[in-house]
């Protein structure tokens, strides 16, 4: 599982001129669902992003974690994260889990977060989505469930 973690100012998504997720300050998250992930790989992920410590304290360090600061997730599922784009110009997707499996982890993935009481929100999977967000920094990280990096 891999997953692209940018924190935000606020981030929304529409779907056909309709807003289907929106937060305001906390974490806008492209989520990547890969052949053979499982429960493993999703609470790695989940544990680790709800728990990086990527924004500022009273002094200015990136210290504190969503958790602390009480800020909401946005997630978007994105199976682009897992194109493979080293051979040719055409990315191949081999990587990434049929779509069925891939909405069953996503939601996995939204719902264990809420149990966390964490707030939040979803985009539509497969659908073509509208994404608009304000990334505060920047600070954007990549965390992948394998640690290939």
């Amino acid at each position: 599982m891999r997953a692209v973690v940018q924190r935000v100012s606020r981030a929304r998504v529409d779907v056909d001129d309709r807003t289907v997720g929106e937060i305001e300050m906390g974490l806008f998250v492209l989520l990547g669902v890969e052949r053979e992930d499982g429960d493993s790989d999703l609470a790695y992920v989940l544990e680790k992003i709800v728990n990086l410590r990527i924004f500022e304290d009273d002094e200015g360090k990136m210290n504190r974690s969503l958790v602390d600061v009480g800020g909401a997730m946005l997630v978007v599922s994105q199976f682009t994260l897992l194109g493979d784009v080293r051979k040719g110009r055409r990315p191949s997707f081999v990587s990434a889990e049929e779509p069925k499996r891939a909405n069953d982890l996503y939601e996995q993935f939204l719902s264990r977060a809420r149990e966390m009481g964490v707030e939040t929100a979803g985009g539509v999977f497969q659908a073509m989505m509208d994404v608009t967000l304000t990334n505060q920094g920047p600070v954007t990280f990549i965390v992948d469930s394998k640690k290939r990096f």
